[in-house]
């Protein structure tokens, strides 16, 4: 008998398993992307072209490098991250919200998955009716109990695990969140030093364009009051000179907008914004890993809080459609009471309950099922929402792969007409200190030389920041095996 009873049990426990199962929603049936052989439309090479004496080498399937910034050489640019990492307003907020979520969680689960013990106490006084046949109509009378009671839910259909689960889930997408904003933080602060060197390499070599023009303007003029030169040559080098120079403002405006917001990132008044570094001290880094398509999906945090995301829904659609099927609730009390302290405190005050409930769901207006159905669609759209995100990583990952490339090959056209320039500038200041030439015949070649200097530098900056581009876009290295769950899962039993 004993033995029929206990199978009994067994199979009553996996028939609610089963039907448990039953009650959620598998996300990995759904999240199948299709994942490229390659990220481009056009491979891409082993090495980008040789320029500016540096031949990137794309390193296939390393793994992500977690402080990469570093890889630029500059102890200045290190500095600068980790300030920026350390006192960034935004990354504490996220770091706050991620803390108050991780505190959420354990309240939930701490309440789910754990019986209430309450301890309950009382004194009143009360006038209360008496029965008709009895000589007074009413009674004054005293009620002392103290008792403690615990209740526990059993959700046998999967309700309240479910949705624990989401719950974790969420707490896990938001922990990949803050991982997007921390690396985030550390690419602008990479990419404003670098504008910010660009740009202040750029405004010093248009300043030197604008001297030259200046000198010319005024060497024209003097020879138009010498006869030398016509007035339309006068004017058209005034205009000339005019114009670049209205170049200036705004590029100084630039600069400022640039460390301003520089300032802002490493969590500084404007007022106290860096001063921009040198572009000789940022040195590009010659290997870059390129991770593989498929290891993409479990190293970039958007792809992995958008999978977190997925799995939440799924297991808040199963947690909606759990909860149109019976749970059970357990109870029971024990403490003194009596309607006087004499009682209260013989042994004839002890009093106790015990008592369990089951609650099947009948008729709710309609309610569970719409719940059902709006987390059912909810989940819908994480799924696509998810496929958006591998999608928009894996064309960011090409595009920044093609620009890089292009930035190769353009720096070094760049680099082939600064030094074609630097060659004339050369020549031409040797004729004329032989003679040959005057000295305002020489400022055309300073000027080719000035302008050939700002578009080198320009397509350095672009160089160094699509390379911290593709740093980004390779996200981190894989945290371990266990990916479905938060980093650090909360403490479920502590003092409050």
């Amino acid at each position: 008998m004993k033995t029929t009873t206990t199978i009994r049990l067994a199979a009553l426990t996996l028939s609610v398993f089963a039907l448990a199962a039953c009650s959620t929603v598998k996300p990995d049936e759904a999240l199948h992307v299709p994942v490229p052989q390659q990220y481009r439309a056009a491979a891409a090479p082993e090495q980008m072209p040789a320029a500016d004496g540096v031949q990137q080498q794309l390193d296939r399937g390393a793994r992500p490098v977690p402080q990469w910034w570093k890889a630029y050489g500059s102890e200045e640019l290190d500095a600068l991250v980790e300030e920026g990492l350390a006192h960034s307003p935004s990354l504490a907020a996220a770091q706050s919200t991620l803390k108050s979520a991780h505190e959420a969680l354990r309240a939930q689960l701490g309440e789910t998955l754990m019986p209430s013990v309450d301890l309950q106490g009382g004194a009143i006084r009360e006038k209360a009716l008496g029965l008709p046949v009895l000589p007074k109509e009413t009674f004054d009378y005293n009620v002392f109990d103290a008792q403690a009671t615990a209740s526990y839910t059993f959700n046998f259909f999967g309700a309240q695990v479910l949705a624990d689960r989401s719950a974790q889930r969420r707490y896990q997408e938001q922990s990949y969140q803050l991982e997007e904003t921390r690396r985030a933080l550390a690419a602008n602060i990479v990419l404003a030093t670098i504008n910010a060197a660009s740009m202040q390499e750029q405004l010093a070599a248009t300043q030197r364009l604008v001297d030259l023009a200046e000198e010319r303007a005024r060497q024209t003029k003097e020879r138009f009051e010498a006869g030398s030169a016509s007035r339309a040559d006068m004017l058209a080098d005034e205009q000339q000179a005019a114009s670049l120079a209205a170049t200036l403002p705004p590029m100084r405006a630039q600069l400022q907008t640039i460390r301003h917001a520089q300032a802002i990132l490493l969590g500084r008044t404007p007022d106290r914004a860096p001063q921009p570094l040198a572009m000789d001290a940022l040195h590009l880094p010659q290997h870059v890993p390129v991770a593989l398509p498929t290891d993409l999906l479990h190293q970039r945090p958007d792809i992995l809080a958008a999978e977190a995301a997925v799995r939440a829904s799924a297991d808040a659609a199963g947690a909606a459609k759990a909860e149109l099927f019976p749970s059970l609730t357990l109870s029971a009390g024990y403490g003194r009471g009596g309607f006087d302290w004499s009682t209260f405190t013989s042994p004839a005050g002890a009093i106790w309950s015990a008592g369990s409930m089951i609650t099947q769901p009948l008729f709710h207006g309609g309610a569970l099922r719409a719940r059902k159905r709006e987390y059912e669609a909810a989940y819908e759209a994480s799924v696509s929402q998810y496929e958006q995100t591998v999608l928009t990583a894996f064309a960011n990952v090409a595009d920044t792969l093609a620009a890089l490339e292009e930035d190769a090959n353009a720096l070094a056209q760049s680099e082939r007409a600064q030094r074609a320039a630097q060659a004339e500038q050369e020549d031409s200041a040797d004729r004329y200190h032989l003679g040959s030439v005057p000295y305002w015949g020489t400022l055309t070649a300073g000027e080719r030389l000035q302008t050939a200097n700002i578009e080198l530098t320009r397509a350095r900056a672009l160089r160094l920041a699509d390379t911290a581009n593709l740093f980004q876009a390779m996200g981190d290295a894989p945290r371990g095996s266990d990916e479905n769950f938060p980093r650090t899962l909360p403490t479920l039993i502590g003092s409050e």
